[in-house]
């Protein structure tokens, strides 16, 4: 069976002016920055007009932890924002922003796929509106900044030994994880090692996500925590006076983009912090614009919910005082099969059993996302391949979880085949039994909350840590730095630290081996297991087949 690509679908996109789009949210143009005819940015001063609108309802899209049958996440978030405006409620679609490093590696973009796309996906999943390169940019300032001040006479009495900031880049580049600057003689500086992470690793990217405007822009910027002295004292981003300069850089990428869909409904696409790094939300500054101009905003959180929907509720939610009303759980009968022990090649085979062996790690989800206090509903993501049999297996299990599950065609459809499962999230939403509430309270211990996440979200039996690790933690409550969400930074294939360790595991240990403060973003990373901050490209890595062709059009890039 033949079909279409993701990018040649997106070719054969009736796209509306983004002046229109605008419109049909009540945004004047002029208070739009076209990049091109299809995608803009919407002015701060418009911004800012909002306050004192209602909200509209915040519905969150997660996953079961992600295989390599794919669940398409994504997908499911852009076909309910369409299903949503099909059904007659003005929705609104707020999703991340795609980094270079996976397109050319092997996760590919993140417009969604087949109908139920965010267009132009071509300019979304490489240079975009150019907010990662300044991210980039002002991230690598900064390092600049604090190389120069050493150089100059360190003033501020920093020990290059506990220089806390490295360099960025956004691509997957395994060679610079560990390097060493400043080589060359006295006129390059003092050689350190050092090293890069990869651009939506960054903290100035968790900063522009969380910031509410320009000012608490500035002033997160200021907290960062770039260096130590000889006598542990806290070295901070104002005080190398680059937190001013960083903002001009920011200025425009700290602006919500505009685009649309396959169907011409509005789409916000900012901000891309990684989601097992750092907390994997499109931006603050995005969701709440489109809460004021929506009664429905669509929105997604990075990988399975053990981390993309817990960071949501514990960090973005949090901080930003934000309520959702309903949470849809993405599955798909092949990743149920993967998950109960098939492999790949044979995922096209009816397996009923395997089915129902893999539905745990579901089950989990679904309990995990209930233990916040928010209505459940799970959206089936149809493949060709699946059989009744296997979807009714899927449902039942569901059901036996107190939620009903939904088979969802929008990937084939568009919101035509996706309109019972908006109908449910109307139901949830509008029936007014979100209790929402965080995991943990803020003026529980640093340690407590990761424990907390470890055995109540991951089901760990024990979380272990070096003395230095909890004295690093216990430093930073005395600090003052107590009251902040922990981000859990860990493998996204498991509820544990391995990734081979498939289903819904219980018992095991979660390892921290490193705790690091982001206290501009705003919250306490613990590095679990082993997790990389600079990706590696596989050994055939997409870029090896995406090129030009003879009418200039990209191809292999999806």
């Amino acid at each position: 069976m033949g079909f279409k690509s993701d990018i040649e679908i997106a070719r054969e996109a009736r796209k509306r002016p983004i002046q229109e789009i605008g419109s049909k949210l009540g945004i004047p143009s002029e208070h739009l920055l076209p990049y091109g005819h299809d995608k803009a940015k919407v002015g701060q001063d418009f911004i800012r007009s909002l306050e004192g609108k209602p909200d509209g309802k915040l519905i969150l899209v997660t996953a079961i932890n992600p295989t390599p049958a794919g669940e398409g996440k994504t997908t499911t978030t852009v076909g309910l924002g369409d299903g949503l405006n099909r059904i007659g409620k003005k929705a609104v679609i707020c999703i991340r922003e795609a980094s270079l490093g996976p397109n050319f590696g092997m996760k590919g973009g993140a417009a969604g796929g087949g109908m139920a796309q965010v267009v132009p996906m071509e300019e979304m999943n490489l240079h975009f509106t150019g907010d990662f390169h300044a991210i980039t940019a002002a991230h690598n300032l900064l390092s600049a900044m604090i190389d120069n001040h050493i150089y100059w006479g360190n003033e501020l009495e920093i020990d290059e030994r506990r220089i806390a900031w490295r360099r960025v880049m956004d691509m997957n580049d395994r060679a610079l994880r560990d390097t060493v600057v400043s080589l060359g003689g006295v006129s390059n500086g003092f050689p350190r090692q050092t090293g890069f992470d990869i651009t939506v690793a960054s903290e100035v990217m968790a900063i522009l996500c969380l910031s509410k405007d320009l000012e608490d822009l500035q002033k997160r910027l200021g907290d960062i925590i770039v260096a130590y002295t000889r006598e542990k004292k806290p070295v901070y981003c104002r005080d190398i006076k680059a937190d001013g300069a960083m903002t001009v850089l920011l200025k425009d990428a700290m602006q919500p983009n505009l685009v649309q869909t396959l169907e011409n409904n509005p789409a916000f696409v900012h901000g891309g912090p990684f989601a097992n790094i750092a907390h994997g939300c499109n931006s603050v500054i995005a969701t709440r614009t489109a809460l004021k101009l929506g009664d429905y905003v669509v929105t997604e959180a990075g990988f399975g919910a053990d981390l993309g929907a817990e960071k949501f509720f514990d960090i973005k939610c949090r901080k930003a005082g934000l309520k959702p009303s309903a949470a849809v759980i993405v599955a798909t009968v092949r990743a149920m099969k993967m998950n109960g022990g098939v492999a790949k090649a044979d995922l096209g085979a009816e397996n009923v059993a395997a089915v129902q062996k893999g539905c745990p790690n579901l089950g989990r989800h679904i309990a995990n996302v209930k233990g916040f206090g928010v209505p459940v509903v799970v959206a089936i993501n149809h493949f060709y391949s699946d059989t009744d049999a296997e979807v009714a297996a899927v449902k039942a299990y569901v059901a036996e979880q107190g939620a009903e599950a939904i088979l969802c065609k929008h990937w084939a459809e568009g919101s035509a085949g996706i309109e019972d499962l908006a109908k449910r999230v109307v139901e949830l939403a509008e029936g007014g039994k979100s209790n929402f509430a965080p995991l943990y309270p803020d003026d529980m211990g640093l340690f407590a909350k990761i424990e907390t996440i470890a055995k109540r979200i991951y089901h760990a039996g024990d979380v272990i840590a070096d003395k230095s690790v909890r004295d690093q933690l216990k430093a930073w409550e005395a600090a003052g730095y107590g009251n902040l969400p922990v981000c859990m930074a860990k493998t996204q294939y498991s509820f544990s630290t391995d990734p081979n360790l498939r289903g819904a595991p219980e018992g095991h240990t979660i390892p921290v081996r490193e705790v690091r403060l982001s206290a501009g973003a705003g919250f306490v990373v613990a590095i679990c297991g082993e997790i990389m901050t600079m990706p590696g490209l596989p050994r055939v890595p997409a870029a090896e087949t995406i090129r030009l062709n003879e009418a200039g059009q990209v191809e292999g890039l999806f």
